[in-house]
């Protein structure tokens, strides 16, 4: 049935003065002050809100237009409506979806759930925001990747929050939120550069450091990491329940997987036995007395690694688990700086880690 207009017609847009404007059934006639006129619509459709500028009057653009328009609206509203999953009458938009995402991962003990709740709350909801989750698009995505990127954002940073957006997805077709995953996610490709590897002798020169230190759990710490690879966080937590010599395996409770036993070497095995024959923890919470970055201390171990900071990459070295080491000179080099062993995945260049030998 068509619509009947009483004030929105073309006497009235035609005597409409400058600057006046006249509404009626969602559709808006502005008239300029240049004298052309201007239409637009604004209306609710399936609980959101629908406001464009359809175009001018010097353009050709005509209320009937602006009637076109509202109506293919409010077709795509149904057809959206008939795609839905059985009990829904609107579509979920994707900041509703994003919080009852997080709800549920809380309620089934998910993965990385703090991490995924702070992308969406910071990038993802607010850029996407009402758009209903079915309707996402690629080029939704790739403005988003674009919008990112704009803001400094690295590849690997983006990258790890359109996983996120891709796991929604899923999960959300999983969940019957929606019928079908309706975009390819397409990643940056990441910057990745060749890995290095520490020499049977650097490995030596590392451990001889770090047993000179004044600090005892310097040389435990490092032992642990050359034979396991595993993170900084996780020796830390080591203690001495954790440890099964005998079936060579150290127990992690909370790692980024999840809990999970790590196997040793027959080495790093007798070794741990030996320290826990002596009374000490593996490694023990003393290891976090190393030097923070706000502490001006220097160490054996830093002073053999050529003034520096230590930093550790997992990377394999034989059929084990080793760190590469690299060494960033600081700023006005002298002994007053401050060693860190941190945990960063990072890929160094074989000049650095011959610096930490010679």
């Amino acid at each position: 049935m068509a619509i009947r207009f009483s004030k929105l017609t073309r006497p009235a847009i035609r005597s409409l003065k400058l600057g006046a404007s006249i509404s009626e059934h969602g559709i808006t006639f502005r008239r300029d002050a240049n004298g052309d006129g201007v239409y637009s619509v604004n209306v609710m459709v399936d609980r959101r809100r629908i406001h464009r500028v359809i175009g001018r009057e010097s353009e050709g653009v005509t209320r009937q237009q602006a009637e076109d328009y509202i109506a293919q609206v409010r077709t795509d509203a149904r057809r959206q409506r008939l795609e839905l999953p059985e009990g829904r009458k609107t579509p979920l938009s994707f900041e509703e979806a994003a919080n009852r995402y997080v709800q549920r991962l809380r309620d089934s003990d998910g993965k990385n759930i703090d991490i995924k709740e702070r992308q969406l709350r910071q990038h993802l909801a607010p850029f996407f925001a009402t758009k209903p989750l079915s309707a996402i698009e690629s080029f939704d995505v790739e403005r988003y990747k674009k919008a990112r990127r704009s803001a400094g954002a690295a590849k690997a940073t983006v990258n790890r929050e359109l996983a996120t957006l891709s796991h929604l997805l899923n999960q959300a077709v999983e969940w019957k939120w929606i019928r079908s995953k309706s975009v390819k996610i397409a990643r940056f490709k990441e910057d990745n550069q060749r890995i290095v590897y520490l020499t049977d002798d650097q490995c030596v020169s590392l451990l001889e450091a770090a047993a000179s230190d004044h600090n005892e759990n310097v040389h435990a710490f490092v032992m642990v990491g050359l034979h396991t690879g595993m993170r900084h966080a996780e020796i830390l937590a080591i203690r001495r329940e954790d440890v099964d010599v005998g079936k060579r395996v150290i127990w992690v409770p909370q790692a980024k997987a999840g809990a999970r036993e790590q196997p040793i070497t027959r080495e790093l095995a007798e070794y741990l036995e030996r320290r826990t024959r002596t009374g000490s923890e593996v490694p023990t919470a003393a290891m976090s007395a190393l030097p923070t970055s706000g502490e001006q201390k220097c160490c054996t171990t830093c002073r053999t690694a050529a003034s520096g900071k230590l930093q550790r990459s997992a990377l394999t070295y034989g059929h084990r688990l080793v760190w590469a080491v690299r060494v960033d000179r600081p700023q006005g080099s002298g002994s007053g700086h401050s060693p860190q062993l941190r945990e960063l995945r990072v890929r160094e260049e074989q000049a650095a880690i011959q610096a930490l030998v010679d």
